[in-house]
């Protein structure tokens, strides 16, 4: 029975910090999602005792070893041949891959270089896993060591071959070898104003271990909260919908969305859904809200447009802010951002005003306004509303952050909750 997996990178590029492994990250997610336990990763370069070591190190201590890259043509594409040799089985000509590799270059036009079939051999034994959009095969096969099997699933290190393949085949295959019948079901959150330790302390007691898992994953500026159930396929589903509906009160206004959705898109769905306005002034975000929020296809919709106000001239001249309103306050001030919040309202004609001004550092900070201080402002018909926050980090995260709390604040205002109320990250 198949429960504990390691998963294996090669590649010279991955273990010198040129490229970035992104294959093991995505892959230990879906394999998380359904229920198997992820007991190590593994980096190597394209050197065969290394490879070697890192399968046997993997082997010891996992059920199924899953890889990816070394699958290429080329000389340093050493994956097959090295495994091969590990587990002592003959490379062996797939005569129906080869005719496929031939038949995509004469697709192209293109004389097929001998080396290609390279990529249509595999250890004897081995199950071969078609690859729809590339000329690497994947395969896997079964090795016994001592009283025990250990499966071993090779695939190519291009993330757009690899993860179909891992879908379609890989995953069924290994929940099949699974042994229990049962099914993992999964639904996320996506929340934003508490820390991780804080949102472990307000979900506690919501849903028993046994009923399911919580689990938290954190990608500033937002946190996933991941629930899961394992059941027969007849229950899974109305388990599943009975523990969202619980979390989905345990958590309230801070979660902003639910599945694969950041703030921007919430905010713009929001946005249209009621047919409301939205016009900007940013100060120390530069422009960053505005960018977020064009992300989102149909944004013409609802944003009219924005005012990067970066200089104290600026805010007066295109914002109508009042000079005797930076001289008494300062241009980080809630009263400073209020006058913009309004000020984008009114050129805009927009029914919300949004406005953000503050130190993004790391220069500018004052013992009374350190780096970090920032000061947001929402107009609409009924007034405006102003907070002043210190937030943290370099420069780029006071940034990002920023417009996270500012898009957080419509989207509170939109649902009827306190915009004021929204945390950055509270712990």
């Amino acid at each position: 029975m198949i429960r504990r997996v390691a998963l294996l990178s090669t590649g010279d590029e991955l273990v010198t910090g040129r490229t970035v492994d992104t294959n093991a990250n995505y892959i230990a997610d879906k394999l998380v999602a359904i229920g198997l336990d992820v007991v190590a990763v593994f980096v190597v370069g394209d050197y065969p005792d290394r490879i070697r070591w890192a399968w046997e190190q993997a082997m010891e201590k996992a059920d199924v070893v899953i890889s990816t890259g070394g699958l290429g043509p080329t000389a340093d594409d050493l994956t097959t041949e090295t495994v091969a040799a590990m587990i002592g089985r003959k490379l062996l000509l797939h005569e129906d891959v080869a005719e496929r590799i031939r038949q995509m270059f004469a697709a192209m036009g293109r004389t097929m270089p001998e080396n290609n079939l390279k990529q249509a051999h595999f250890p004897q034994g081995a199950t071969v896993i078609p690859n729809a959009l590339g000329t690497a095969p994947g395969f896997r096969v079964a090795v016994e060591r001592g009283n025990r099997t250990c499966h071993l699933a090779v695939l190519p290190g291009v993330p757009r071959e690899m993860k179909p393949m891992l879908e379609t085949q890989i995953i069924p295959w290994l929940q099949g070898e699974s042994g229990t019948g049962e099914v993992y079901l999964s639904h996320v959150f996506q929340t934003f104003g508490l820390s991780e330790s804080a949102l472990d302390e307000m979900v506690a007691g919501c849903i028993d271990a046994a009923e399911g898992r919580i689990a938290f994953r954190a990608a500033f500026p937002q946190i996933s909260v991941r629930l899961t159930v394992q059941d027969q396929p007849a229950r899974a589903a109305a388990r599943l919908d009975a523990l969202v509906a619980r979390l989905r009160e345990r958590l309230g206004g801070f979660a902003y969305g639910e599945g694969d959705v950041n703030m921007e898109t919430e905010v713009g769905r929001l946005l249209a859904g009621r047919g409301v306005t939205l016009g900007l002034a940013e100060s120390c975000t530069g422009g960053l809200v505005a960018n977020r929020l064009t992300d989102v296809p149909g944004s013409s919709a609802y944003l009219l447009g924005g005012v990067v106000a970066y200089s104290n001239a600026a805010k007066v001249a295109q914002l109508g802010v009042a000079t005797a309103t930076l001289e008494a306050h300062g241009a980080v001030s809630e009263q400073t951002a209020e006058e913009m919040a309004v000020g984008a309202r009114r050129i805009f004609a927009s029914d919300l005003g949004l406005a953000i001004t503050g130190i993004a550092g790391p220069a500018g900070g004052t013992p009374d306004k350190p780096v970090g201080t920032v000061c947001f402002a929402l107009a609409s018909a009924n007034g405006v509303i102003s907070r002043r926050y210190k937030l943290w980090g370099a420069r780029d995260w006071v940034k990002v952050l920023s417009s996270q709390v500012a898009l957080d604040w419509v989207r509170r205002h939109l649902l009827g909750l306190d915009p004021s109320e929204s945390g950055a990250l509270k712990r």
